[in-house]
């Protein structure tokens, strides 16, 4: 065949495709961007910072619009009214969890995180119950996290104030928070294995937030037959639920279901229980995959805030001292944080309220899913849509915050010097599909940073001016880049 009549083959076929996608377009679906057949609006999308392009075309679309991602039909929600309305007033429409792929791949739709219905609800309940029985959000995990900052300050001591790169250090202690929660244990900093499992979280969080990563989303059926970093990822995590299993084994050979040492005992007594009632969700692969979840999210995510504060904090070195200072007068240097002492320190809390909200951790959400047709604003939302509520412009809304693009602990202060609320705060999102972890990570957040500033000052080798506070990554999560931290004793 010549050329002219592969171009027009094509351009016949391509205007077929247009028809049939007008043709069977939902009647009342918001407005939006024109899509391309298959590609969708993807050609004209920042893919490494997608949530940009979603702002910026709801300037001209309104806050509710339709994209396509490929041949995916997606709602997008933009600012704070709009997602508060979504999730928390209509929350039972907003509940459903989007088939991510890449996730679905490695998990099989089981565990907590992108399941749906019946399973959802029992492994939600079942988890948040858990989970406070052994001390999440209360003193007896106040404890626990006291006790690894005694750990992590150890380790950073030994650094004996020469530059280092805190990703790992901090990933430990945090990671060993939930380890003691799922697992029964902490693990010493010197455990390799610990770090292999740690590095691996860190490269699927990457991937998943990397531009390849999202095309996988986007495009799984073709990007599944290529070679790529995928395949390595795939594999790693194999790694990880191979030692998830073998924990549970172990747990298995000394299990007594009087005395429940931790979640993956609960799990397995919860599982004995209902072994023959053949529609239960409790069962070994939601298991494995729940501990997937829990280790991800309980690593991942709060060591990163904490990595991304100690880097404002040196970018910031007035707002450091006067955290410092406050500290010094409420606490002292010699005795552990406590979460009672949080009231007393309006400032200190402030700033970590900020940090999360500058840091933007998560601007994409985690996605959403019709599972129903919605009628939303007056719209119809088709079964099947992928629903993407904007965290990003929660905590960028210009009519929720003076100064929304600069780091200003101000926003969580009255003219008094007192800490107030926002609503418009939603780094763990809202409604009924919240981070379950929400009142662990807060705790780890405030005793780890405040007693790190009890014993630490901390800058970097080229100075304040050196650091770039722009993420490196900005795809499903906002990271940090690598950086040289020197913290000197105080």
């Amino acid at each position: 065949m010549d050329i002219p009549s592969t171009l027009l083959l094509l351009g016949l076929v391509t205007a077929l495709l247009i028809l049939l996608r007008w043709r069977n377009k939902p009647n009342n679906l918001p407005p939006g961007p024109t899509a391309l057949p298959l590609v969708g609006n993807i050609l004209t999308m920042d893919n490494r910072a997608p949530f940009k392009t979603f702002l910026k075309w709801s300037k001209t679309y309104g806050p509710v619009m339709t994209a396509y991602l490929g041949p995916q039909r997606v709602l997008v929600l933009v600012g704070y009214d709009t997602v508060k309305e979504a999730l928390v007033d209509n929350a039972d429409d907003f509940v459903g969890r989007a088939p991510v792929p890449f996730a679905f791949r490695i998990l099989k739709g089981y565990g907590l995180v992108i399941s749906n219905g019946e399973r959802w609800r029992q492994l939600r309940r079942f988890s948040l119950t858990t989970l406070r029985d052994f001390g999440m959000g209360r003193k007896r995990m106040e404890s626990w996290i006291q006790e690894e900052s005694r750990h992590l300050q150890e380790i950073i001591n030994k650094t004996n104030a020469s530059p280092f790169d805190p990703m790992f250090n901090l990933s430990r202690a945090v990671s060993n928070i939930i380890c003691a929660l799922v697992f029964g244990q902490r693990f010493s900093y010197e455990d390799s294995q610990f770090l292999r499992l740690l590095q691996i979280i860190s490269s699927v969080l990457q991937f998943g937030s990397s531009s390849w990563g999202q095309l996988y989303n986007v495009f799984p059926w073709l990007i599944e037959r290529l070679p790529g970093k995928h395949l390595n990822v795939i594999d790693q995590v194999e790694e990880v639920k191979a030692f998830s299993r073998r924990k549970v084994q172990e747990h298995k050979d000394s299990l007594d279901p009087d005395n429940p040492r931790d979640f993956i005992d609960c799990f397995l007594i919860r599982l004995n229980e209902e072994k023959d009632n053949p529609n239960t969700e409790f069962h070994f692969d939601n298991l494995i995959a729940t501990l997937f979840n829990l280790f991800l999210a309980g690593t991942e995510t709060t060591s990163t805030t904490i990595r991304y504060a100690l880097m404002l904090l040196i970018k910031h070195p007035e707002i450091q001292t006067r955290m410092q200072k406050e500290i010094d007068a409420v606490i002292g240097r010699e005795r552990s944080p406590s979460m009672e002492d949080r009231k007393s320190l309006p400032f200190t809390d402030a700033v970590i309220h900020e940090v999360q909200r500058y840091v933007d951790l998560v601007p994409l959400n985690v996605p959403h899913y019709a599972t129903h047709p919605i009628k939303f604003r007056g719209y119809t939302i088709p079964k099947g849509t992928i629903i993407l509520p904007l965290l990003h412009s929660v905590l960028r809304d210009e009519e929720h915050w003076e100064k929304p693009w600069t780091f200003n602990p101000k926003h969580f202060l009255d003219t008094d010097g007192n800490f107030k609320k926002n609503p418009a705060f939603m780094p763990f999102s809202a409604g009924k599909r919240s981070c379950v972890g929400e009142s662990l990570a807060r705790m780890e957040l405030f005793i780890f940073l405040v007693s790190l500033l009890q014993h630490f000052t901390f800058t970097t080798p080229g100075g304040p001016e050196s650091l770039d506070i722009t993420p490196e990554i900005s795809g499903f999560a906002n990271l940090p880049r690598k950086y040289q931290l020197i913290a000197t004793p105080r």
